[in-house]
């Protein structure tokens, strides 16, 4: 399990980050603090290139230049961070296109603070996050694509190598499990995702779960 979880809010609305600020030392029994928070989208990425954060929470409702384009930022800030996008909604559009900048998941505003440890725990494990009700609202709409073409061209190795993504596995990991180098693993996501026409191994991971490869 992992311990000592530092947090960074890119949130604007300030009772909810103190919320969170207050609440989540509280439900974790002290394992998840919030070590630094903004409200403008812009300072994104210097803030977590400052607090070296394990997760960042990003609001995806924020003034210009947006969450969005936070999410962004904060992937290339700090590449070894987990974002979880948040919103007041649980639009399934709102949360692909989270999905689509590099989020690892998303979560609604509307989480019980109880119910965030195992979501975040989730995230930093690799696992890409997301509520029961948005994940079948999404299979639901997407079930008419679900012989998605390109998932239908892959080939045995691709298709092996996509399911160890949407399992959370690191490069490391899938490395060891196929015997081949994390050179050759990174060579073989970019080919991946270009192929699935994604742009994160997030969105791959969706993608594998509407084309029914899980």
């Amino acid at each position: 399990m992992h311990t000592g979880i530092r947090v960074a809010i890119i949130d604007d609305h300030d009772l909810f980050v103190r919320g969170l600020e207050l609440l989540l030392p509280e439900v974790s029994d002290g394992r998840a603090t919030v070590v630094a928070a903004t409200g403008d989208a812009a300072y994104a990425a210097s803030v977590v290139r400052h607090a070296v954060p394990d997760l960042a929470l990003v609001d995806l409702h924020m003034p210009p230049p947006g969450g969005l384009r936070a999410i962004g930022a904060v992937r290339r800030a700090a590449p070894r961070a987990r974002v979880l996008a948040m919103s007041g909604d649980d639009d399934p559009a709102v949360a692909l296109e989270a999905l689509r900048a590099g989020a690892a998941g998303f979560l609604p505003k509307t989480s019980d603070a109880a119910d965030l440890l195992q979501p975040l725990l989730a995230a930093i494990g690799g696992w890409v996050v997301l509520p029961d009700r948005l994940l079948a609202e999404l299979l639901s709409r997407d079930r008419h694509r679900v012989a998605h073409p390109a998932a239908e061209s892959l080939s045995a190795p691709e298709r092996r190598l996509l399911q160890l993504i949407a399992a959370g596995s690191s490069t490391l990991e899938i490395a060891a499990r196929t015997h081949v180098s994390e050179r050759t693993v990174k060579r073989q996501t970019a080919t991946l995702l270009r192929k699935l026409h994604v742009s994160s191994r997030a969105e791959a991971a969706a993608l594998a779960g509407v084309a029914g490869l899980l």
